[in-house]
């Protein structure tokens, strides 16, 4: 295997329309299936006294849709619908609850969606009162919610500040009015600065914001103006995502029109503009496309090789136990994946029968492990040690590899592969080659950059 000089861009826009997953996950989530009743039970009841648990809720709600959105979620201003899902969320809750051993308690609870300020306030302390009625949380447990800049009252952040929310994820996207108008998210700058205000003022110190590129109207001027945005308010912790634009799956994506789109070549300035005024402003670049404060716990977790990426994306998360509450939430056991009926009614016919509403999953072969376990040190550390690679793996990897390091993606130096400059956008090509069920499809998987 060699190494070469910098890639070209030819080489680099091939890579570049590469649909490929996002390492979530391995196996990743289309390779879910039915799981044999009692499944999910069993391995709940492994939990040992010391195992940590994160919880995940999801709100599939929203009060207005966003046309570049990927989420599993459906508008709805019905207050009967939301509390009947909030007691949904409650029953779920109480049924995990009982079927635990006693464990080392909650470390991290992630409310997303969706909306999850769509409860509303009084529904966002019920659904913490019974969270914290059912499940011990750590004194140093952090809380955390992604939030929408327009649906932040007054009386929705005390209740977030109430229920101890520690860290506040705000969906920013694009500071541009034309572009917000091209994406049906019309949001000014004085809202979000009100938002960011407003939550500190209730003591919600950790602040972080997406950013989107690749959006219908954008150039990097765009991307650049949203970046140096998410600085200047001091945000802990910055997210650029490539918009995945999927309408066969998402029929609301059609209100964007894909000669809108910027190419491929155009997506790549955009998200090295990004990088690049995100860097400058003195955030520290992990992995794939996060941007991070040098004191930040995420940038410390990077620096020291504690890491880890799950369904919330690059997260500091060591629990053993991932438990996912509501309609399409994914979980993580030690022995394999589980995720809820994805359709909310389904879902809410099984809670209130009283059965947990799983729908499918995946038990966790030792190659699993082992192959999950390299594609997450290659996400999370943009370098690999071959020594950690069994022969057999090396066989089925060795082509892809050899690929990279021709193209100039990834270098060897020794028994070290480490991601070259120019090969960190395309993490997920590294990733790939340790992937023993990838089959690329266009219609499955976003393009890498």
């Amino acid at each position: 295997m060699r190494d070469t000089s910098a890639p070209t861009e030819d080489i680099l826009l091939r890579h570049a329309a590469t649909p490929l997953p996002r390492y979530t996950s391995y196996p990743t989530a289309p390779h879910f299936a039915p799981l044999p009743e009692g499944t999910y039970e069993a391995w709940l009841g492994e939990a040992g006294s010391s195992d940590a648990l994160s919880l995940y809720v999801h709100v599939p709600f929203c009060h207005a849709l966003c046309w570049y959105c990927g989420c599993h979620t459906s508008v709805t201003r019905s207050a009967a619908r939301i509390a009947r899902y909030g007691a949904g969320l409650a029953r779920e809750a109480e049924m995990v609850a009982a079927l635990l051993p006693a464990h080392a308690g909650v470390a991290l609870l992630h409310l997303g969606g969706g909306t999850p300020t769509a409860l509303g306030a009084e529904g966002l302390t019920r659904l913490a009162a019974t969270l914290r009625r059912l499940f011990p949380f750590r004194p140093e447990a952090e809380i955390a919610a992604e939030l929408d800049p327009r649906s932040l009252p007054p009386e929705v952040i005390e209740a977030l500040a109430a229920l101890g929310l520690t860290r506040a994820s705000l969906g920013v996207q694009d500071v541009t009015p034309a572009v917000q108008a091209l994406i049906g998210r019309v949001q000014p700058v004085a809202q979000v600065k009100a938002a960011v205000r407003g939550l500190r003022a209730a003591g919600i110190a950790h602040i972080n914001m997406d950013l989107i590129y690749g959006l219908p109207g954008q150039g990097v001027p765009e991307v650049e103006a949203s970046a140096r945005f998410a600085a200047d308010c001091g945000a802990d912790r910055v997210a650029v995502f490539g918009y995945a634009h999927v309408p066969w799956m998402k029929a609301h994506q059609k209100g964007i029109r894909a000669e809108d789109l910027p190419d491929a070549a155009q997506r790549m300035r955009q998200a090295a503009a990004a990088a690049r005024v995100l860097t400058a402003a003195g955030y520290v670049a992990i992995g794939l496309d996060h941007f991070a404060r040098p004191e930040d716990s995420m940038a410390r977790a990077a620096a020291t090789g504690r890491l880890r990426r799950n369904f919330q994306g690059y997260t500091t998360d060591t629990a053993p136990f991932l438990i996912g509450f509501g309609a399409s939430a994914i979980g993580r056991t030690p022995r394999g994946f589980v995720q809820n009926e994805a359709d909310e009614r389904r879902w809410l016919a099984a809670v209130e029968a009283g059965r947990l509403p799983i729908a499918r999953g995946r038990p966790l072969s030792e190659e699993d492990r082992l192959r999950g376990a390299l594609i997450e040190r290659v996400m999370c550390e943009a370098a690999l040690d071959l020594d950690a690679v069994p022969p057999t793996v090396m066989a089925t990897a060795a082509g892809r590899l050899e690929a990279l390091l021709a193209d100039g993606l990834v270098r060897r130096d020794g028994a070290r592969l480490t991601v070259t400059e120019a090969g960190r956008p395309f993490l997920r090509h590294f990733a790939a080659c340790f992937d023993a069920f990838l089959a690329p499809s266009a219609t499955r998987h976003s393009a890498a950059v």
